[in-house]
């Protein structure tokens, strides 16, 4: 199974101060104990840590001989952190999406970027002018292949049109916290279904397109695995162990494994740094979900915190 390595939490404090020493060390112990998991995917972006993060995987692998040729890289751009009194925003301009991606590839000190997804919508952005950044990366060997991230399918469809290459990946939060993914195909001719932003269909059109799903937020922040916040979670956190201690697995496993039960392929990104809960995660990469349809519905239902309609 498919799990990604989320590198947000790596390059330090959330700043343009430098990243020292001790940051290359966390870096270096958490793709290590990803490794040890069996995740060989690692997910960046431009704005992580204000580029620090790129910055301190590109310093591990220039360490760790071999490394590169031993995993996949993916970053995002297209978002433009607020500095100097502007706000932040999104920049999903052609010459943008080439300036960003070359200041990607110097940081994680690449040739070649495996995937690159474009970060958030630009409602600005001309979907021509995009591809026509996409292609001339592409032809130029510096990036392998292209996605998105929390796109519509109505707007993923509008880029494949101007697009030669497929779109491989749309990364969204997604987790047994947040459901509104799911949740907006079963409440549709129901009064909930009016409170749900989600686009309906978008994981319908990811499925029928070979379009991979990556979830971020995969591990809900540990409401179900030691930081539950509401009844709700306390129960189901409850049930959560229960079920890892009958699989004998982790809580973090359960969690993910409720993602990657559902037939449209869900890839989870981790996003913690901490090499324990790293590797609280294995069983998701090297075991198949072994839950069961009842009691995958079970904590569904107890995460929800009301019946199914």
């Amino acid at each position: 199974m498919e799990v990604l390595f989320g590198c947000m939490g790596l390059g330090g404090s959330w700043d343009t101060e430098p990243y020292g020493p001790d940051d290359i060390e966390q870096a270096e112990a958490a793709i290590s104990a990803a490794l040890d998991a069996g995740i060989t995917v690692f997910d960046h972006a431009d704005i992580y840590r204000h580029g620090k993060s790129e910055a301190v995987f590109g310093e591990v692998l220039t360490r760790t001989p071999g490394l590169r040729e031993r995993i996949t890289l993916q970053t995002k751009c297209g978002i433009r952190l607020a500095a100097e009194g502007r706000p932040g925003m999104y920049d999903l301009r052609g010459e943008a999406i080439l300036r960003q991606a070359e200041k990607s590839l110097a940081r994680l000190r690449t040739d070649v970027i495996d995937v690159l997804l474009l970060h958030r919508p630009d409602p600005l952005a001309d979907p021509a002018d995009i591809a026509s950044a996409l292609m001339s990366l592409h032809r130029q060997g510096l990036v392998r292949q292209f996605g998105v991230s929390n796109m519509s399918a109505a707007q993923i469809a509008q880029l494949q049109s101007e697009l030669e290459l497929p779109l491989v990946a749309n990364q969204l939060e997604m987790s047994l916290h947040r459901r509104d993914w799911l949740e907006a195909g079963v409440l549709v001719n129901t009064p909930e279904a009016a409170a749900l932003g989600f686009p309906l269909g978008t994981v319908e059109y990811c499925r029928a397109n070979s379009v991979q799903l990556q979830a971020w937020g995969s591990l809900a922040q540990g409401r179900y695995t030691g930081r539950p916040e509401s009844p709700a979670e306390e129960a189901t956190a409850r049930l959560v162990r229960t079920l890892a201690e009958r699989k004998d697995t982790t809580p973090e496993a359960i969690v993910l494994w409720w993602l990657q039960r559902h037939p449209a392929g869900i890839a989870p990104v981790i996003g913690t740094s901490r090499a324990a809960r790293i590797l609280a995660c294995r069983d998701a990469v090297t075991r198949k979900p072994e839950l069961t349809h009842e009691e995958w519905y079970e904590l569904w239902i107890t995460a929800r915190g009301a019946a199914l309609p």
